[in-house]
């Protein structure tokens, strides 16, 4: 049995469902997906669901069907259930799909505070961590950094110090979930009904910190590779967490590569520190590599900005500019198969009517 409310459910999400109460169905949350097997939260208990035949037929992409934290329709029929429907989501983690295939996938929806985790051991990377950032303030929750495994940083305020200057205006935690130390950076972004989710590379300590919330063992955790202090993957699904009382949090797994799903215009928020400097370019439309008399290269040469700074705003750059053109091509696509089907559609109808 749960409380709804205690799963952020709200008057919002209940004037959103008011059509599908009317079919009988009744809202969830969702809790776990494994292999296209969902674990739904309900008023009734947990439920095992799946897609519907007709809701699989209207989505036009995996981003449009149940994801971890979404809020849906679901039909009950004793401890199983079918997904109807998808309400639609406050805010979502999206990312582009690992290898070569132009798709979003949604890694966290309705969440409140995306907590990114970074470990203070040879997991440090700040250069990653822009990469995190950017897709977070896509998101549309509050991004929040989390040093974790502060009892081996070798230089814990010069990390501070860099990250803060890195993410201004985002709240930068350190902490070590091992010894409990420092957890309630994390609580103090909660509370009954809101939702939190973790996200890092495999061995940065996001089970561990669970772990430390709920007081229990809940999810296993491993060692990291002493040589890189690289995870196991021991978490291999999202899962929806309770905290009674003080939330939700979702646990994720280690991400080997986070590929955008934001444009260009995120990058320049994201990177709003080359976006001032750009403004005393002599070029308005200067794209700080070789063009003549460029700020942003002056103030690298000033000491003004670090060097890495700018490759990675290069990078991010040059990704988004692809995936742009990818997604272009990929609608472009989608377009000549949608007006196939209505020609092979009308053909047929105008066949049976000469009939």
């Amino acid at each position: 049995m749960f409380d709804l409310d205690e799963l952020g459910w709200d008057e919002v999400w209940a004037r959103a469902f008011e059509p599908f109460a009317a079919e009988g169905l009744v809202p969830a949350r969702v809790a776990i997906e494994f292999n296209h097997i969902f674990g739904l939260f309900a008023e009734t208990g947990e439920l095992q669901a799946q897609h519907s035949g007709s809701l699989l037929h209207r989505a036009e992409g995996r981003s449009q069907l149940a994801g971890v934290g979404d809020w849906v329709a679901a039909r009950p029929a004793a401890r199983q259930a079918t997904i109807e429907a998808v309400l639609p989501r406050r805010s979502q983690f999206s990312r582009k799909v690992a290898g070569d295939l132009t798709e979003e996938q949604i890694v966290a929806a309705n969440i409140d505070t995306v907590f990114l985790v970074m470990g203070l051991d040879s997991d440090y990377n700040p250069r990653r961590l822009e990469r995190y950032l950017m897709t977070a303030r896509d998101s549309r929750a509050v991004p929040v950094v989390l040093l974790n495994k502060s009892d081996v940083a070798d230089d814990l305020a010069g990390c501070l110090a860099e990250i803060m200057e890195l993410a201004p205006g985002v709240p930068v935690y350190s902490l070590s979930a091992k010894r409990g130390d420092g957890l309630d950076a994390i609580e103090r972004h909660l509370g009954r009904g809101r939702t939190g989710a973790l996200l890092g590379s495999s061995g940065a300590g996001k089970s561990t910190m669970i772990n430390a919330l709920v007081g229990s063992e809940r999810l296993k955790t491993q060692e990291v590779r002493a040589g890189d202090s690289r995870g196991r993957h021991t978490t291999c699904h999202r899962q929806l967490v309770v905290l009674p009382g003080r939330g939700l949090i979702i646990d994720t797994p280690g991400m080997r590569e986070l590929q955008l799903w934001g444009g260009l215009d995120r990058v320049q928020e994201a990177f709003d520190d080359i976006d001032a400097l750009a403004a005393g370019c002599h070029f308005t439309d200067c794209r700080h590599r070789e063009e003549p008399r460029c700020a942003v290269k002056q103030a690298i040469a000033d000491g003004q900005l670090a060097p890495e700074r700018l490759t990675n705003y290069h990078r991010l750059q040059d990704d988004a500019v692809s995936l742009h053109t990818r997604q272009n091509v990929r609608a472009q696509i989608d377009e000549k198969h949608r007006i196939k089907t209505v020609s092979q559609s009308l053909k047929k109808l105008y066949k049976s009517r000469d009939r």
